[in-house]
């Protein structure tokens, strides 16, 4: 995990609601910088990477508020992609995106769309490929905030790839989108 290279404190939320201990094995593994974190944890957080099925935010929103989160300002990213199960197909939602949804259940957020496209499998291999770096699109209606996001991707050693407001970069970056699942790499 390239996280834990930043310098930086960071947290994970053990996934299907597990106990935090779980966790206790790959924070070692990933160094001093991972610790395990509980909801109440990522709620007081300056940057959330939700990283966590499109079904899970809202109840994960749900427990950060009643940690007392508040979102004014702050920085979400969600790389959630909102899938049908077991079809394995595009969540049909009413002709909204599903990062709109997300920006709704976090109420003053700054909410970028990144870290989506490309498959787990490759987000843990070195972001050094064939020559260059691979790309991480990211999208979002603040552009501050999609700068952020872009120097965060830079710092992990990825290519940022600014494809705009989360309207014109719907048809690329949704799942279903033309850059889904492909394996860009920005050449030196």
């Amino acid at each position: 995990m390239h996280y834990s290279t930043l310098g930086a404190k960071l947290m994970s939320r053990p996934p299907g609601g597990a106990c935090a201990s779980s966790l206790t094995d790959m924070v070692r593994a990933l160094g001093l910088n991972i610790r395990p974190a509980t909801t109440g944890d990522a709620a007081h957080a300056d940057v959330v990477i939700l990283a966590i099925p499109f079904g899970a935010i809202r109840p994960f929103v749900e427990d950060a508020d009643a940690a007392g989160a508040n979102w004014d300002n702050r920085l979400v990213i969600d790389a959630s992609n909102a899938i049908d199960f077991p079809s394995f197909k595009p969540a049909d939602l009413g002709g909204r995106l599903s990062t709109e949804i997300v920006a709704e259940a976090f109420p003053g957020a700054r909410v970028v769309k990144a870290f989506n496209t490309v498959p787990a499998a490759k987000l843990e291999a070195p972001p050094a490929q064939a020559g260059g770096r691979r790309v991480v699109a990211l999208s979002g209606d603040d552009g501050s905030a999609r700068s952020q996001v872009a120097a965060l991707i830079e710092r992990l050693g990825y290519a940022a790839l600014d494809l705009g407001t989360l309207r014109q970069a719907s048809h690329l970056q949704q799942f279903g989108g033309t850059l889904v699942a492909q394996d860009l790499i920005k050449l030196a």
